[in-house]
């Protein structure tokens, strides 16, 4: 496991002298995209905007919400703002405003917080699969660019295993196996529309993030589904397994198709 922090493309923003403000650099290990349009994926700064509400409340995360404005280009700061409105004796309803200069990027709404001693279980199973040791690699768009892509490692599930063209599973790694907290899930979270051929290449209107229990594990079963295209827009739900079958988060998300959807 990485101990040094250096993982900011999962969600480590750098603090300030203000315990509600922090700072994301975004540097090329946080981008995605063609080389001539890259910009900060928006699952970056969901989990970064998570990164600093945890850090800012001291609770842990129970859902979060993003709404994606605008991007942040490569060598931009992204300046991050945690609002309290209610702190309460078990939970936190907060939110983050993400700038880039005087643009508002991204906005994210949330609840923190832990309620001990009541009911733990599971109710979604992990679908029986091939392990990630036996599924064919994911091989980046743009291998040469030392990007977000370069920090993942993607196996796709045969296709044998998917039910309909909107269905995709992959297993998916931090290379450097950083640890599984909110954060990173947010990220793991935004590849939804990227593993469904019928919507690669769209943009992204939000995401939302809950977490059921995070734990270790080396890698994680995405189980992504389109539910339906429709306006020009897709709507998706994932779940997010570890490897020993434990529901980690699920999580949903809107977009806007490319035109060269079919």
């Amino acid at each position: 496991m990485k101990t040094d922090g250096d993982d900011r493309f999962l969600h480590t923003p750098v603090p300030t002298s203000d315990p509600r403000r922090f700072q994301l650099p975004v540097v090329p290990d946080v981008l995605v995209g063609p080389p001539e349009r890259q910009f900060m994926m928006g699952g970056v700064g969901l989990g970064s905007a998570i990164a600093a509400l945890e850090s800012a409340t001291s609770r842990p995360l129970v859902w979060a919400t993003a709404q994606y404005l605008s991007f942040a280009p490569p060598g931009s700061t992204v300046d991050i703002h945690v609002h309290v409105p209610v702190e309460g004796r078990t939970v936190t309803q907060a939110r983050v405003t993400s700038r880039v200069g005087d643009r508002e990027i991204l906005t994210v709404n949330a609840a923190l917080g832990s309620r001990e001693g009541l009911p733990s279980d599971q109710y979604v199973a992990m679908p029986d699969l091939p392990p990630p040791e036996d599924c064919e690699r994911v091989e980046p768009h743009f291998p040469a660019l030392k990007d977000l892509h370069a920090r993942i490692e993607r196996r796709a599930v045969p296709a044998t295993s998917v039910d309909h063209e909107g269905h995709a599973r992959t297993w998916m790694r931090a290379v450097d196996d950083a640890p599984v907290t909110a954060g990173f899930l947010a990220v793991f979270a935004d590849f939804l529309p990227g593993a469904i051929p019928v919507t690669r290449g769209s943009s992204s209107l939000d995401n939302t993030l809950r977490i059921r229990c995070l734990q270790p594990t080396r890698w994680c079963l995405l189980d992504a589904r389109i539910q339906g295209l429709g306006s020009g827009f897709f709507h998706g739900e994932t779940c997010i397994f570890a490897e020993d079958g434990t529901l980690l988060a699920t999580a949903s998300q809107s977009g806007a198709l490319a035109r060269e959807a079919r």
